[in-house]
């Protein structure tokens, strides 16, 4: 595994396609928008299986909500204890948009107005969103994240880091 620092501010995503969505300087944005959540499942961590083989995973305490946290602070989900019932919904809903955030938060707003928040901890990698071609966008503990991938002219099977 090597690091490297992309020069582009697109990324190429692992079904061969070249996205709008990509790197800014405090956020990469994710290209998940209009992948249906497919799947969910619970244990200590809250899994959302999305279309095209994506999969979202949220270990730490997370705040799902609609619309302004000002006026609707919303629920919080604690994957640990299977506090996560009121996300079930989500289930059938659409992406709207999915950002990832250097300090290690991650937000995503689906189609029904909900938003899921997910804060960076302290100890523990709070959330992960991992998909096709050796993707995996990872919460670091105590705040920034990494981003691995795969690609064609890299035959290291864990891929790539970009570092933050």
């Amino acid at each position: 595994m090597f690091v490297c620092r992309p020069r582009l501010n697109h990324a190429w995503w692992g079904d061969g396609h070249r996205s709008r969505a990509g790197r800014n300087d405090d956020r990469w944005i994710l290209n998940l928008r209009g992948r249906g959540v497919a799947g969910i499942t619970v244990d200590y961590r809250l899994s959302l299986v999305l279309d095209d083989g994506w999969e979202v995973v949220v270990e730490t305490p997370a705040r799902l909500s609609s619309g302004s946290t000002h006026t609707n602070p919303g629920v919080l989900l604690v994957p640990e204890t299977q506090d996560v019932a009121a996300a079930l919904p989500l289930f059938g809903t659409k992406v709207v948009s999915a950002v990832a955030f250097k300090s290690g938060t991650l937000r995503m707003v689906f189609e029904d107005g909900t938003h899921l928040t997910c804060p960076t901890d302290a100890a523990f990698e709070a959330w992960q969103i991992t998909g096709p071609g050796g993707w995996r966008f990872v919460s670091l503990p105590g705040g920034n994240f990494g981003v691995w991938f795969a690609s064609a002219a890299n035959e290291n099977p864990q891929g790539r880091s970009v570092e933050h």
